[in-house]
């Protein structure tokens, strides 16, 4: 993390409806090339930060009132959504989002609409595609709303590709997919980002997949980040291991010893 960031959100704050302060002094920094993980709860604010980096608030009626967001150097928060795909930033959104009547190849590549008349560009990027995730090809006919769920994120992080990113935020890449299915995505993504040099900024709930595969990671809470460090240093630390790993000295916890543990947590002493 000591080089110059390829991303960079400093201090920034997120209102909604002009009232609903959501993301408040929110700080984080991705390298060129690297994964970075965005943990923390339902509703602690990642979601709305990958939203804030990709200008998707404003579709919202939501606004980053304070701070900046850097890609590249360049201050990109006040651009619109648009721009900002043209710049190499692209979300995958979270819920395995797809275009429903298009068969795979066709939702595929909605995903290269800002290249224009790039043809030779566009279909040797549709090969790169089905080169990660041969099972689109033998889909690659079926409307999408008829494919498995595993195939519909395959889908969506293709389309993506298609964009040519140079950074890509992904929430969720994990949920509600068999374990796996999670397994074979994330190693997909690795080789993305070490074969295409693709930086990454993972939002997931899945603490431990994402550690195992991130090199360092932000921890988010009530839409503050409350802790931050590599990957190593997380998985080490005592409260991530009981509240986000189902870990403790003693061994593993049950879901429900670790629901209803009731010490505080020494970041928010």
């Amino acid at each position: 993390m000591d080089q110059a960031p390829l991303l960079k959100v400093n201090n920034i704050e997120v209102i909604y409806e002009h009232v609903i302060l959501v993301l408040k002094g929110v700080s984080l920094e991705v390298p060129p090339g690297g994964i970075v993980s965005l943990l923390g709860a339902n509703g602690a604010g990642k979601t709305t930060t990958l939203k804030a980096i990709s200008n998707l608030v404003k579709a919202e009626r939501g606004e980053v009132t304070k701070g900046t967001v850097e890609f590249e150097g360049r201050r990109i928060d006040k651009m619109y959504a648009p721009q900002v795909v043209k710049l190499g930033v692209i979300q995958v959104m979270e819920g395995r989002r797809t275009f429903e009547h298009l068969t795979v190849e066709d939702d595929l590549l909605t995903g290269a609409y800002t290249r224009g008349h790039d043809y030779k560009g566009i279909r040797e990027s549709l090969e790169m595609v089905y080169n990660y995730f041969p099972r689109l090809v033998e889909r690659k006919t079926a409307k999408t709303g008829y494919i498995s769920g595993g195939e519909m994120q395959m889908c969506a992080i293709g389309r993506a590709l298609m964009a040519k990113p140079k950074l890509m935020l992904l929430d969720e890449p994990s949920m509600g997919l068999a374990p796996l299915l999670v397994q074979e995505i994330f190693e997909i993504i690795v080789r993305l980002n070490q074969e295409e040099k693709v930086a990454m900024l993972l939002a997931e709930q899945n603490a431990n997949m994402a550690l195992n595969y991130a090199r360092y990671g932000y921890v988010m809470e009530n839409g503050r980040v409350v802790l931050d460090g590599d990957s190593d240093t997380l998985k080490a630390n005592a409260d991530i291991r009981e509240f986000y790993l189902g870990l403790t000295d003693i061994g593993k916890k049950s879901y429900r010893d670790v629901k209803h543990y009731k010490r505080r947590k020494r970041w928010l002493a």
